[in-house]
C-alpha cells in the first residue's frame, strides 16, 4: 500500500506539473503575440514506471491551444451623401454682347432705321404730286404735262364737264388713245381721245364754249401735245 500511495502522488503531481506548464504557456501566448501563434509543444516529464502489480498512471498531453486570430470587422459601408445629377454643358453657341462701338462699326449688327414713307412732293404751280404725267385743276381749269416733277407743258386751259356729267377727280393711268374717234354716245368728233377714266372720259380737241359730257376739252395744238406725250399707263391726276 506505502508503494502503491506513492505512485499515486507521483502522478498527480506529474499532472498539476503539466497543467501549470501549459497556462503559463498559454497566457505567454496570448499576451505577447498578437495574432495565432502554434501550440508548443509540451515536454512531458517522465513517469516512472508502476511497480508491478500496479495500473500504469494514464500519461497526460496537454491539448493545444490555439488562439483565435484577431480578426478585424471591416466597417460597413456608409451610404454616400445623395449625388444630383450634373446636367450635361450646353454645347449651343453663346452670343455675346456686342459693344456700341463693335455694332458701329460693323454695318451688318448695326440696325438701320427704315424711313417712313410719305406722300410724294407736289410739283411746283400744279395741285398734282410728282408721279403724275398729265395734271388738271378744274377749279382753275387748267391742265399741265409733267417729266419727271418737272412741267413740260401749261398751264393750258381746259373746259369740263357740268354738273349733270361732272369730270370725275381722282388718280388715274392712260387706258388707251385714238386719233380720230367719234363718240357712240353723242355722236361728235373727239380728235386726238386719250382716255384715261370709266365711262369714255378723255383728253381731246373740243370746243371752249360749251361744257363737256365729262370729258376735258383742249384746243387743237394742245390736244395733240397730249396725244402724242402720253403714253398707255402713264398716271393722270384731276383735282
Amino acid at each position: 500500500m506505502g508503494l502503491h500511495a506513492h505512485g499515486v502522488r507521483r502522478v498527480a503531481l506529474g499532472a498539476v506539473l503539466a497543467c501549470v506548464v501549459s497556462l503559463v504557456v498559454v497566457g505567454i501566448g496570448t499576451a505577447d503575440v498578437p495574432r495565432a501563434v502554434p501550440p508548443r509543444a509540451v515536454p512531458v516529464l517522465p513517469v516512472a514506471a508502476a511497480e508491478p502489480g500496479l495500473p500504469a498512471a494514464p500519461t497526460t498531453t496537454p491539448v493545444p491551444t490555439t488562439t483565435p486570430a484577431s480578426t478585424t470587422t471591416a466597417p460597413a459601408a456608409v451610404p454616400s451623401a445623395r449625388t444630383e445629377p450634373v446636367p450635361a454643358p450646353s454645347t449651343a453657341p453663346v452670343r455675346e454682347p456686342v459693344p456700341a462701338a463693335t455694332a458701329a462699326a460693323d454695318p451688318t449688327r448695326a440696325s438701320i432705321p427704315v424711313r417712313a414713307t410719305g406722300p410724294a412732293a407736289l410739283v411746283p404751280g400744279t395741285p398734282c404730286t410728282v408721279t403724275a404725267k398729265a395734271c388738271a385743276d378744274l377749279a382753275a381749269r387748267t391742265a399741265w404735262l409733267i417729266e419727271d416733277g418737272v412741267v413740260r407743258r401749261g398751264p393750258v386751259g381746259i373746259m369740263i364737264g357740268d354738273e349733270i356729267d361732272p369730270t370725275p377727280t381722282g388718280t388715274f393711268r392712260v387706258e388707251w388713245k385714238a386719233e380720230a374717234w367719234t363718240s357712240r354716245e353723242y355722236l361728235t368728233q373727239m380728235p386726238y381721245s386719250v382716255f384715261f377714266a370709266e365711262g369714255g372720259i378723255a383728253f381731246h380737241e373740243g370746243s371752249q364754249d360749251s361744257p363737256s359730257a365729262g370729258c376735258i376739252k383742249l384746243v387743237r395744238s394742245d390736244a395733240m401735245a397730249w396725244f402724242e406725250y402720253l403714253q398707255v399707263g402713264d398716271e393722270v391726276q384731276v383735282r
